[in-house]
């Protein structure tokens, strides 16, 4: 039972990881229509046993479009023209993304912005209405 290290708290294992090898498009001359070279790594996060509930609610929030309805990670690699270097590919990029759920984010604190801050902010609209007002026709007296 071979395990992907994720950091040194959390591995995931390897029989958790779903891999299937398609036709790949772009570079590769004849050799592109022969072999599979293409790979397309699934990951069903919701049933990990491996992820803690936190992680598995960062994972599911930073997977956007390559979340499946059910929940499943769906990663293609498809970047070189080798099996191998599509997987280890794929792989890291499963690495990558785990190790950023695996980050809390930092509270927000609200703040107010200051006093000076908000003269500045008046005084510059006031600055930019004199300069718009000046673009208009000449005022006959």
């Amino acid at each position: 039972m071979t395990q992907l290290r994720v950091s040194p708290i959390l591995s995931i294992d390897e029989a958790e990881l779903e891999e299937s090898f398609i036709a790949s498009a772009g570079p590769g001359g004849q050799n592109v229509n022969k072999v599979a070279t293409a790979v397309q790594l699934r990951f069903d996060v919701l049933r990990s046993p491996s992820l803690p509930d936190p992680v598995r609610l960062r994972l599911l929030a930073l997977g956007g479009s390559r979340l499946t309805k059910d929940g499943v990670l769906v990663l293609t690699g498809r970047q070189y023209r080798t099996q191998e270097r599509n997987r280890a590919d794929v792989r890291e990029r499963l690495i990558d993304l785990v190790r950023d759920a695996l980050v809390v984010p930092k509270k927000r604190r609200p703040t107010r912005p200051t006093r000076a801050s908000k003269e500045r902010r008046l005084e510059g609209k006031k600055n930019r209405a004199g300069i718009k007002k000046g673009r208009g026709r000449p005022q006959l007296d």
